[in-house]
C-alpha cells in the first residue's frame, strides 16, 4: 500500500516505544514533522536518535505506539515503497564504492524505471544543486574528498524527489570548514525544496542553525520538543546543560 501527502503532517510518532532484548531504547515518544519543516533530533550517543530514524523508514517496528508517514501507519505501507519515498543520508554519504558518481545518484530513478534522458537530466541538475562539477560524474567514491562524497550522498537522497529526508549525523565526519559549507548548502537546499526533514546530530550549534524545531532525547526519552527560539529560552535542566556546554552559538533565525 502507498500513500500521498493528505495533510500538513508528514511524519508522526504516537506514543512510540521500542525495546531490544527487553531494554528500552525509546520510551513513549510523541513527535510530528510537517511538510517543509526541519526537525533536529539532538542528543548524546545512545539517546534514541538513530532508533527513531529506523522506526520512520521501517527498518525497525515499534514495540508499542504507532509511526505514521503521510497519515498511514508504517505497518500498512509496502516497505519498499515507503523507503523509496524517503531520502536517507548518513556519514560519508553511504555511497556504493563500485558505482560511479553518476550511477550512485541515478540509483533510485533507475530502479523506478525513469527514462534515461530524464535520469541524466536529473543527475546533472542535482550535481549543480549541491555545488559539484559534471567532470566528477565518472569518478568513484574513493576518488572524491569527504565533502564531495557527502554532497553526492545528499544528491542521491534527493534524486527521485522524495517528500521526506532523514539524515543521520551526515556532516559529523567532515573537517570544520567543509562541515560549515555543507550546513550552509543544506540550509539553502531546504529553503528551496521544502522537504519534511528529520536531521540527527549531537552538535547543538548544528541543531540551532538547521532546525525549525529541536527535539532533545536522553536515554530514549523525549526531554524537550521546542522551536529554536524556545530552546534558547528554556529552563529545562538538560537544555541548560547543553546551552552551557556550547559557546558561540549561531544567531537566532
Amino acid at each position: 500500500m502507498t500513500a500521498s501527502p493528505s495533510s500538513a503532517t508528514a511524519i508522526e510518532l504516537d506514543h512510540v516505544s521500542f525495546r531490544l532484548n527487553g531494554r528500552p531504547l525509546l520510551q513513549d515518544v510523541n513527535l510530528s514533522v510537517k511538510h517543509g519543516e526541519t526537525l533536529v533530533l539532538l542528543g548524546r550517543s545512545g539517546s534514541g536518535k538513530t532508533t527513531t530514524l529506523k522506526l520512520i523508514n521501517r527498518l525497525l517496528l515499534p514495540t508499542s505506539g504507532e509511526v505514521r508517514v503521510n497519515g498511514l501507519s508504517t505497518l500498512a505501507w509496502d516497505p519498499i515503497r515507503l523507503r523509496r519515498s524517503i531520502g536517507y543520508v548518513i556519514q560519508e554519504g553511504g555511497l556504493f564504492p563500485h558505482f560511479t558518481v553518476e550511477r550512485n545518484i541515478a540509483l533510485v530513478p533507475a530502479i523506478e524505471n525513469w527514462p534515461q534522458p530524464r535520469v541524466r537530466a536529473r543527475v546533472r541538475e542535482l550535481l549543480a544543486a549541491v555545488g559539484l562539477k559534471e567532470e566528477l560524474l565518472s569518478r568513484y567514491p574513493s576518488q572524491l574528498s569527504g565533502g564531495q562524497r557527502q554532497r553526492v550522498g545528499v544528491a542521491r537522497a534527493l534524486a527521485a524527489d522524495p517528500p521526506i529526508l532523514i539524515l543521520d549525523e551526515p556532516f559529523g565526519a567532515l573537517d570544520p570548514i567543509t562541515r560549515s559549507e555543507m550546513q550552509k548548502e543544506f540550509r539553502s537546499l531546504q529553503q528551496r525544496m521544502k522537504k519534511a526533514v528529520v536531521f540527527v546530530t549531537h552538535d547543538l550549534r548544528e541543531a540551532l542553525l538547521l532546525g525549525a524545531r529541536v527535539a532533545l532525547l536522553e536515554e530514549g526519552c523525549l526531554i524537550a520538543d521546542l522551536s529554536v527560539a524556545q530552546f534558547k529560552q528554556s529552563q529545562n535542566p538538560l537544555v541548560l546543560a547543553y546551552m552551557e556546554a556550547f559557546s558561540g552559538l549561531p544567531e537566532q533565525k
